[in-house]
C-alpha cells in the first residue's frame, strides 16, 4: 500500500510517500479502506522528535491518529461493523491507504468524508478534558483557543450539555465560536478582565488547548488550579493544573456522531492534501493558525 513515512526524526522535508506493508485487524480491530485521515499537533510533534522521549517510535514510521473509510476488514470479536460499513475512528499509522482502526464509530451521513476524517481526535480529546472538569448544566466554561479542533469540539460537547462557553480566538474566528454558540473574546494579556465582564456570575471551569502560557489567566480566573485543564501546556504542573494526554474517552466518538446527525456537531475544514502533499499539511498544522482542521484526501476517492 502506498503511505507517508519518515524514516528519520525531522522537519516535514523528511516526510515522504512509499510502499509499505498493509496492516491487518486484529481482535477488537477494523481495518478500513481510507478515504481521509486528519492531521493533528501530536502528529507533526511526533514526527519532529519533540516527542521521543514520551512516545519513541520505530522508524521508518507512518504518522497519524486518525481517519475515516470503508472497513474491509474486521477483527475477532468485533460485531458492531461489518465490511463494507463507513466509519470513523481513532488508530495509529493512518496516513495511509490501509489503517486499522481500535476505536470507531459509524460516519455520520451529514458529515462528508473530509469532515469525518477529522472528527475522531478532536472529539475524544475534548471529551477526556470535558470528564476532568466535569462542569454542570448552567455552569459557564472558559475555553483558551476555541476554535481549534480541540477547542471547537469541546465547544459543541459542552453546550450539548447545557454548559455556557466562552472562547478565546483571534477575530477573524469571532463570527465562526458565535457561529458555534459561544460568547467569543481575544486571548492575551488582560484576558481576566474581559471575562469578567462577559461572566457576570464568574467562571466554573478553564480548558486550555492552545498551550501558549495562559495557565497562569486562567487559574486567576477561575479561583483554584483544581478547576483548569490542559491537553498542551507542559508547564501545567508549575501552576497546579491538571495536563490530560492519555486517550480513554472512547465514548464521545459515538456521542458526537449522534450531534453530528443532530445538526449540534461539526467540523470546520481549512485545507486538504493528497499523500503527496502531506509535506505541506505537516506545515500548515504545525504553524498554529489553520482555520479548521488540515485533512490529507486519498487520491481517486
Amino acid at each position: 500500500m502506498l503511505a507517508v513515512e519518515y524514516a528519520e526524526y525531522g522537519d516535514p522535508a523528511v516526510l515522504g510517500v512509499a510502499t509499505m506493508p498493509e496492516p491487518h485487524a486484529g481482535p477488537g480491530q477494523v481495518r478500513i479502506a481510507v478515504y481521509a485521515a486528519g492531521v493533528n499537533p501530536v502528529d507533526w510533534r511526533t514526527r519532529s522528535g519533540q516527542l521521543r522521549e514520551l512516545m519513541p517510535r520505530k522508524l521508518p514510521a507512518i504518522p497519524g491518529r486518525e481517519a475515516a473509510g470503508v472497513v474491509d476488514e474486521v477483527g475477532e470479536g468485533v460485531d458492531a461493523v461489518a465490511l463494507g460499513d463507513e466509519v470513523f475512528g481513532l488508530g495509529t499509522a493512518t496516513s495511509a491507504q490501509f489503517a486499522v482502526l481500535d476505536h470507531f464509530a459509524p460516519k455520520p451521513a451529514s458529515l462528508d468524508w473530509s469532515q469525518a476524517g477529522g472528527l475522531a481526535f478532536g472529539a475524544e480529546t475534548a471529551a477526556r478534558a470535558l470528564e476532568l472538569l466535569a462542569p454542570s448544566p448552567g455552569q459557564t466554561l472558559l475555553i483558551d483557543g476555541a476554535a481549534g479542533g480541540v477547542g471547537s469540539a469541546a465547544v459543541q460537547l459542552a453546550l450539548a450539555d447545557g454548559v455556557a462557553v466562552i472562547g478565546t480566538a483571534g477575530e477573524s474566528n469571532h463570527a465562526y465560536l458565535r457561529s458555534l454558540g459561544a460568547e467569543p473574546t481575544i486571548y492575551g494579556p488582560g484576558l481576566p478582565e474581559r471575562v469578567a465582564a462577559l461572566a457576570s456570575n464568574g467562571v466554573d471551569a478553564a480548558l486550555d488547548t492552545a498551550g501558549k502560557g495562559g495557565l497562569p489567566d486562567l487559574v486567576a480566573i477561575t479561583g483554584s488550579p483544581d478547576k483548569v485543564v490542559t491537553i498542551a501546556d507542559r508547564s501545567a504542573a508549575e501552576h497546579g493544573v491538571r495536563v490530560t494526554t492519555t486517550p480513554s474517552a472512547f465514548d464521545a466518538l459515538a456521542k458526537a456522531a449522534r450531534l453530528a446527525e443532530e445538526g449540534k456537531f461539526g467540523v470546520r475544514i481549512a485545507a486538504e492534501f493528497t499523500l503527496a502533499d502531506v509535506a505541506k499539511a505537516h506545515e500548515i498544522s504545525q504553524g498554529g493558525h489553520a482555520m479548521g482542521k488540515v485533512v490529507l484526501r486519498l487520491t481517486g476517492v
